[in-house]
Order: structure tokens, then C-alpha cells, then sequence
């Protein structure tokens, strides 16, 4: 399998594309005015607790406050002094946090929606191999290494240097890298840490520590896939990605291209075009069958339906190879869209038993690619399948698109024969209500030219009714659902 990295940078916004086998698989996106805040460290302030909850609002600095789990509320050294054993075990809010109190957090949501960012105590800091943890005090090991041997080998070394002020974590790019390295990584995160213990004490922000931009963050977390090339369009980014993978991820450095072409980076492989394909509601199959994709505030739902696909010999086996195919194509949308949270899939329904554990483990298959986290929980008695992919950032929707001034998210509005019938009764009412001479109605152009059309001689009827003349005037700026009835 090929692939490789495009990364697009202009002076207001950075995006990072991922091309496996010319096909784009993901796009990353930050606007240097709007900058993510996940993995950021702030030294924040309790502003609310919320007993019934089990969770405190916290101050980090922006307008929505943060939001804080008693779950997310790692025990450090310091708080044991002041708690019962049975109150850690219950771990209640109150017992945990005060309101005013300053506290040191780490963002591992961004905000999404009406939602602030989801914030925990237990502190993480990545680098090229190891994550470091202030907080605990053991070692572990990214489930992705696999080998046993390899494990053990890579825990007993990190084992060595790890001590009373923190564990590591060991990811996935560690695997066969010698202790010199290891050691390297972790005297960095150890000397991160303490500068950001020194600007705790110094108290003149709320920033702590921010992450690394986008284009430097995605090469750190890349580091260990199997890319052939890195192709960036700015001279002066390249040159700072040279020298930063060079220090921090060389085997990514000899990978690094300038691309200085005519033709727009994102033009390569259709990107551009598949980046507003990604936006749509449908997605088209190519054996003819269809999804469709519906993100709402608490779920996101993807139907499928077999369209123009009828098959070659029965119904059973149409449905079956569309399931089949649509795993692929869901796989693929997860990650393109960067879709997040609870999943509800409604397959076409299958009456044999086999056909519907083939499709689960093709879909087990093909989002085993992705690097987020995933959990897929089975067909329900429904005949739904539920998952759940792991959230940070906001989708590629949220993230390039805002409401409806129409629609106003609703997803609909109201049709052009709804709103003349409300036109009619609203005259009727003010009729009653008011003496007037005539009306004159103003209106949408659609509703207007429907009003004088198919529905003229309603509006007829209606001047017979109220016994007064009615004028339809046409509002060019009017949206189809607004409309204003005036007496004269």
C-alpha cells in the first residue's frame, strides 16, 4: 500500500491531507486564529461545582468554562492528605475539588457545539516514542505491539529510568528502538515538564503548555507508519519541518519533499473535490447502492440502501455484497469526516445468520486502520449495529460549516403550499381582530408566484370570505418561511 502525506500551508490556515493508494483517507484542518486546544495544559480555576453531576465548570481562560468529570480527577499526593479512603473510592466531586480552586488541567476534548472542552487531571505529554504521566508511576505498552518478547523487552527498559515523578507510556513508533533513544525521549518530556511547573508558579497565564502545531503534530503522531513521501507547498514550512523532524523524527526527515508545482497541493489525487464530497449527506457506492450520513448533537446515524444495485441472482445476495461494500466506504467516511462519538449503522437487513457476521468482521476489518479508537458492539434486536469512535477534535463538518440562517439546523423547512395556507389564516385572523380596507401580502418569491398561480383561486375565495381585496407583493430577500401580512 502507498501513502503519503500533502500538507497545504498559507499564512491564515494549515491542512494535512493522508493519500493511501491515491485515494484521500483523512484531512486535517486548523486555522491558526481557531487553534485545536486539545493536548493543551492550563492552570485553571473552579468556577462551579455541580454535585449532581459529579462534575465542576473550570475557568482555563475563554468565554465557555471547561467542563470536569469526578472521573477525570486523577488523586494526586497532595489531595490524599485531605480525603477519606471511602471518599476515593466514591471519588464525589465535593470531596475532590472546592469552588475558586486553582487546579492544573489538560484539555482532551475540544469544544463542540453549545459543549465546552472536556477537561482531565491526569496529565499526558507525547514525543516521539514515550507518553509521559506526572501522575502515576508505572509503564505502559501501545496494544498495537504485539510481539510479547518486543513488550517485555521495551517495558524492562523504560522500567530502568522511571521513577517517583511519573510512568510512561511506550507507543506504538517504540518498537525496536534501542534504550539510548528512550532515554533521550524521556529526559525531553522530563525537562517539558519542569518548565511547565515553573510557569505554574509564576501565575501570569492560564497557559501552561500548548501543543504542537498542526503540521508538526501530525508528523509526531506519524512517526512509526509507513509513508513513502511528505510533500509540503511552503518553502519556509518546509524548512521548519526539516529541522524539527530532524531532531525529533529523523526516519521521517529523508521522507520530506518541497513541492513547488503550478498546480495546487490539494488538486493532487482530487483532495480538494473529495474534501466537499466529504460534506455531503449521501455518499454514492459503486456498485450503485447508496449511505447516507446524518450527524446530530447526540448521535451520528449512516443508512444504507441498495439504489440502482440489483445483483445477479437473488435479493439475499444483492443485499449481502451492498452491506459488504458499505463497510469499506464507512471505514473510509469515520475517518474522513472524523466523525465521533455514539454510530448507529442500519444495514440493509439480512435474514441469514452467516451474512451478518461477515459484515460485522468486514467492518472490524476495515476500521482497524483507523488510529482513533473504536469499539463496535454488534447487531442490537433492532438489527442496528452500535459503535462508538473516539472523539477530540470536531468533525470535518463542524469544523468547515456553521447552521442554517433558514433552516436553523432543523435539516428542513417548511414547503411553499405550508406557508401560503398560514398566509390565509393569518389574514383571516387579523381580519377579525382588525377594521382594514385591503391587505397586501409580502412574500417570498416562490410563495408569491405560488399565491398568484396554482393557488389563486384560494386566495380568490379568501377576498369573497373577508369581503376585502388582497395584493401579493413579491420580496426578493424574503426567506421562503417569512412572510408579512399588512392592512391598509
Amino acid at each position: 500500500m502507498s501513502a503519503e502525506l500533502l500538507i497545504n500551508v498559507t499564512p491564515s490556515e494549515s491542512r494535512v491531507a493522508l493519500i493511501e493508494n491515491g485515494i484521500l483517507q483523512e484531512i486535517h484542518v486548523e486555522r491558526h486564529t481557531k487553534r485545536g486546544l486539545v493536548g493543551n495544559i492550563y492552570r485553571g480555576k473552579v468556577s462551579r461545582v455541580l454535585p449532581g453531576m459529579q462534575a465542576a465548570f473550570v475557568d482555563i481562560g475563554f468565554e465557555k468554562a471547561a467542563f470536569l468529570h469526578a472521573s477525570d480527577i486523577v488523586i494526586h499526593n497532595e489531595v490524599v492528605e485531605e480525603v477519606s479512603t471511602s471518599h476515593i473510592q466514591k471519588k464525589d466531586i465535593r470531596d475532590l475539588v472546592r469552588d475558586g480552586q486553582d487546579i492544573v488541567v489538560q484539555v482532551v476534548k475540544d469544544p463542540i457545539g453549545t459543549k465546552g472542552a472536556r477537561l482531565t487531571t491526569d496529565i499526558t505529554i507525547p514525543s516521539r516514542y514515550l507518553v509521559f504521566m506526572p501522575s502515576v508511576k508505572h509503564v505502559g505498552v501501545s496494544q498495537r505491539i504485539e510481539d510479547e518478547n518486543e513488550r517485555e523487552r521495551l517495558k524492562s527498559l523504560v522500567q530502568d529510568f522511571c521513577g517517583d515523578d511519573g510512568g510512561f507510556i511506550l507507543r506504538t513508533a517504540a518498537e525496536g528502538v534501542n534504550a539510548q533513544e528512550l532515554t533521550s525521549d524521556a529526559g525531553f518530556l522530563r525537562r517539558l515538564w519542569d518548565k511547565i511547573q515553573q510557569r505554574k508558579k509564576k501565575r501570569k497565564s492560564h497557559v501552561l503548555y500548548e501543543d504542537l502545531p498542526l503540521a508538526r503534530r501530525v508528523l509526531r503522531d506519524f512517526v512509526g507508519t509507513e509513508l513513502d513521501r511528505i510533500r509540503i507547498d511552503s518553502k519556509l514550512s518546509f524548512q521548519e519541518l526539516h529541522q524539527f523532524t530532524k531532531e525529533y523524527a529523523p526516519e521521517l526527515n529523508k521522507l520530506l519533499e518541497y513541492y513547488p508545482g503550478e498546480r495546487p497541493i490539494f488538486d493532487l489525487y482530487d483532495a480538494e473535490n473529495e474534501i466537499q464530497r466529504g460534506l455531503e449527506r449521501r455518499v454514492d457506492l459503486k456498485s450503485g447502492g447508496y449511505l447516507i450520513i446524518d450527524q446530530t448533537e447526540a448521535m451520528t446515524t449512516i443508512d444504507i440502501n441498495t439504489g440502482a444495485f440489483v445483483g445477479h441472482r437473488n435479493l439475499e445476495e444483492t443485499i449481502f455484497n451492498t452491506n459488504i461494500e458499505a463497510t469499506l466506504a464507512i471505514a473510509r467516511q469515520l475517518r474522513l469526516r472524523n466523525l465521533g462519538g455514539m454510530i448507529l449503522i442500519d444495514f440493509i437487513d439480512m435474514s441469514e445468520p452467516d451474512h451478518k457476521r461477515r459484515v460485522l468482521h468486514s467492518l472490524e476489518v476495515a476500521t482497524s486502520k483507523d488510529r482513533a479508537k473504536i469499539n463496535i458492539h454488534g447487531f442490537t434486536a433492532l438489527g442496528l449495529i452500535e459503535m462508538t469512535r473516539k472523539r477530540t477534535r470536531e468533525s470535518l463538518e463542524h469544523l468547515l460549516c456553521g447552521e442554517c440562517p433558514v433552516c436553523k439546523g432543523r435539516g428542513s423547512i417548511k414547503t411553499v403550499e405550508t406557508i401560503c395556507f398560514e398566509i390565509m389564516r393569518e389574514i383571516v385572523r387579523v381580519n377579525r381582530a382588525y377594521d382594514a380596507d385591503k391587505f397586501v401580502v409580502y412574500a417570498a418569491p416562490a410563495v408569491a408566484d405560488a399565491l398568484l398561480g396554482e393557488e389563486s383561486h384560494m386566495l380568490a375565495e379568501l377576498e369573497v370570505f373577508v369581503s376585502k381585496q388582497i395584493k401579493v407583493q413579491t420580496e426578493l430577500l424574503y426567506n421562503q418561511d417569512k412572510f408579512d401580512v399588512v392592512m391598509m
